[in-house]
């Protein structure tokens, strides 16, 4: 039997896939790197490559691309310090950004159809990539946003990690949309306290891992979405 197919591009743990594959569909993810931490680790087919390698045209049967490019750059330019604003364009993460738009033209060409997206990132992206059009607390959505989308709030948090596994001691890095938090804030940048992800390198397998986890789209928002655009949904609103 013939699934709805989702890409979802810059994939890491699958948040955006676990919405989608509670809805049906059939996932298949691309990332630089295999993300596995603990229990957690990417749920469907992952594809280990470079987005900027990818050829548009075989995703021609996709049902729909998703995407959450890295928001590093963009981040650390919203931060108030003379440091950041003296920085010059985040040139990697909006080359980066705008790849999972080429992808999508590209598959459109060869589909022969209009292949929806949409791609999440940070507030901080928008002075760069243009205004989003609709977010939910610290989730920016851009592209092919459903006119109606759920209420309430939706935010990551750093919180706290544990040194050995890099479990979260807070209850925000579950990612749910009803928590409160801050998908990029103080503590990533500036607490250097003992059992904080600064505390850690930067490549440190404890931050590397808290990191995953709050880039994580929240289910109950990635399964709206999903749903929204599952082949049948769109045949009854045509």
């Amino acid at each position: 039997m013939n699934r709805p197919l989702c890409i979802d591009l810059f994939c890491g743990l699958g948040g955006w896939t676990a919405g989608f594959l509670a809805e049906g569909y059939e996932c298949i993810g691309f990332d630089i790197e295999r993300h596995v931490y603990g229990a957690d680790r990417y749920p469907a087919q992952l594809v280990l490559q470079d987005v900027r390698t990818l050829d548009g045209a075989q995703f021609k049967d996709a049902t729909i691309i998703v995407a959450s490019s890295p928001c590093q750059e963009f981040s650390y330019r919203a931060m108030p310090w003379k440091r950041a604003k003296a920085l010059g364009p985040p040139l990697l993460g909006m080359e980066l950004f705008a790849q999972a738009g080429r992808i999508q033209r590209e598959a459109c060409a060869a589909a022969g159809r209009y292949i929806p997206m949409v791609q999440e990132n940070v507030r901080g992206a928008q002075p760069w990539v243009g205004r989003a059009r609709w977010h939910h607390g610290s989730y920016y959505l851009w592209g092919d946003v459903p006119a109606l989308m759920p209420l309430g709030r939706a935010t990551k948090t750093v919180g706290h990690i544990n040194k050995r596994d890099g479990h979260s001691s807070t209850r925000h890095l579950t990612n749910q949309l009803e928590h409160d938090s801050i998908k990029v804030g103080g503590d990533w940048f500036n607490d250097r306290r003992p059992g904080t992800i600064c505390a850690h390198g930067s490549k440190s397998p404890a931050r590397k891992a808290a990191s995953a986890r709050i880039a994580k789209i929240p289910l109950m928002l990635a399964q709206h979405i999903a749903h929204v655009y599952r082949p049948e949904r769109r045949a009854e609103v045509a």
